[in-house]
Protein backbone atom coordinates (compact mmCIF):
# COMPACT_ATOMS: atom_id res chain seq x y z
CA UNK A 1 0.00 0.00 0.00
CA UNK A 2 0.96 3.51 -0.75
CA UNK A 3 0.51 6.17 1.54
CA UNK A 4 -1.78 7.84 -0.43
CA UNK A 5 -4.09 4.73 -0.62
CA UNK A 6 -4.36 4.87 3.65
CA UNK A 7 -6.62 6.66 5.20
CA UNK A 8 -5.22 10.07 6.79
CA UNK A 9 -5.84 10.41 10.49
CA UNK A 10 -6.93 13.70 11.65
CA UNK A 11 -5.13 15.12 14.53
CA UNK A 12 -5.69 18.48 16.20
CA UNK A 13 -4.26 20.54 13.26
CA UNK A 14 -6.34 18.93 10.62
CA UNK A 15 -9.47 18.96 12.84
CA UNK A 16 -8.81 22.93 13.08
CA UNK A 17 -8.84 23.48 10.02
CA UNK A 18 -11.56 21.38 9.29
CA UNK A 19 -13.50 23.29 11.70
CA UNK A 20 -12.30 27.05 10.29
CA UNK A 21 -13.64 25.50 6.89
CA UNK A 22 -16.94 24.80 8.25
CA UNK A 23 -17.08 27.56 10.05
CA UNK A 24 -16.21 29.88 6.92
CA UNK A 25 -18.56 28.21 4.46
CA UNK A 26 -21.72 28.88 7.39
CA UNK A 27 -20.85 32.22 7.72
CA UNK A 28 -20.92 32.97 3.73
CA UNK A 29 -24.44 33.51 3.57
CA UNK A 30 -24.78 35.93 6.54
CA UNK A 31 -24.90 39.74 6.30
CA UNK A 32 -22.55 42.23 7.52
CA UNK A 33 -23.43 43.81 10.91
CA UNK A 34 -24.97 47.33 10.01
CA UNK A 35 -22.97 50.16 10.92
CA UNK A 36 -24.41 52.96 12.59
CA UNK A 37 -25.99 56.22 10.45
CA UNK A 38 -24.69 59.51 10.68
CA UNK A 39 -27.95 59.83 12.84
CA UNK A 40 -27.61 56.85 14.78
CA UNK A 41 -23.81 58.44 15.81
CA UNK A 42 -25.72 61.73 16.51
CA UNK A 43 -28.20 60.20 18.97
CA UNK A 44 -25.99 58.34 20.61
CA UNK A 45 -23.39 61.38 21.28
CA UNK A 46 -26.27 63.21 22.66
CA UNK A 47 -27.50 60.34 24.84
CA UNK A 48 -23.72 60.18 26.51
CA UNK A 49 -23.37 64.50 26.50
CA UNK A 50 -26.41 64.39 28.43
CA UNK A 51 -25.93 62.10 30.68
CA UNK A 52 -22.30 63.47 31.15
CA UNK A 53 -24.19 66.91 31.62
CA UNK A 54 -26.63 64.94 34.73
CA UNK A 55 -23.36 63.31 36.35
CA UNK A 56 -21.69 66.99 36.50
CA UNK A 57 -24.98 68.86 37.94
CA UNK A 58 -25.25 65.97 40.64
CA UNK A 59 -21.68 66.33 41.41
CA UNK A 60 -21.45 70.20 42.25
CA UNK A 61 -24.90 69.76 43.95
CA UNK A 62 -24.19 67.06 46.37
CA UNK A 63 -23.02 68.87 49.17
CA UNK A 64 -25.51 71.91 49.32
CA UNK A 65 -27.98 71.35 52.24
CA UNK A 66 -31.51 71.49 51.29
CA UNK A 67 -34.27 73.52 52.97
Amino acid sequence: MSVIDQPEEENEIMATVRAAKERQKGAEGTPEPAKLSKWGMAALSAGIGSAAVAAALLYANRNKKRG
